[in-house]
């Protein structure tokens, strides 16, 4: 006999029958422009079963690239013309970028759209939990350096919290993720996952550290 799928955390479930509700500011300043953004694409909020209990699912970017280079991030891109929805578009990003079949995913919601000003993107973040885990890698390495799955306690662990501060005027929550940091859209997509979960822990938000 196969081995029971092991069941989606019940945050997951309450986040996602909540989606439907979620004003459109949920996720702080993150609001998409009046008649929407230039661009549409999603990201993969991909969540599994671990050694450490329910771990995320995130991706180190190419140093190389134009946009966003180095930094930590979920799986996806911009929307193509055969894309049925944003969850499709989110699934065929991290197959593209790190190897992940569509097949041990279960896709829970579509969350409201997010905005980026300086690549004009509206994001949708899409909420799916990896029910099988398979083989992931760095697939694309034009985009992605590596991957990496980091435990829930540990980004909630209060210790690993702080804001970051930009030169460019840019301040939000941050996360430590071993020796990487974990800032910008990224950190502010969990951040606002965490607390309408119910997850966050208290945090000390005077401690800031300077990102660049």
């Amino acid at each position: 006999m196969s081995e029971a799928q092991p069941p989606v955390p019940a945050w997951m479930r309450r986040l996602s029958a909540a989606a439907d509700t979620l004003p459109a500011p949920w996720a702080g300043s993150f609001v998409p422009p009046e008649g929407g953004g230039a661009r549409q694409s999603a990201v993969l909020m991909l969540f599994a079963p671990g050694p450490r209990g329910t771990e995320v699912v995130l991706t180190l970017r190419a140093a190389t690239l134009r946009s966003h280079a180095g930094q930590v991030a979920f799986p996806g891109g911009g929307h193509e013309d055969g894309d049925p929805s944003a969850a499709a578009t989110a699934l065929r990003e991290a197959w593209e970028e790190i190897g992940l079949r569509a097949g041990e995913v279960e896709v829970l919601a579509e969350l409201p759209p997010l905005h980026i000003p300086v690549s004009g993107y509206d994001v949708t973040p899409v909420l799916a939990w990896w029910h099988t885990p398979g083989r992931i890698w760095a697939r694309q390495q034009a985009e992605v350096e590596r991957v990496l799955t980091v435990p829930v306690e540990e980004l909630l662990d209060p210790s690993t919290r702080f804001r970051v501060r930009h030169p460019s005027g840019f301040t939000g929550p941050g996360f430590s993720a071993g020796t990487l940091t974990v800032w910008g859209f990224t950190a502010g997509l969990l951040d606002r996952t965490f607390e309408v979960a119910g997850l966050t822990q208290p945090w000390d938000r005077s401690v800031v550290r300077e990102v660049s």
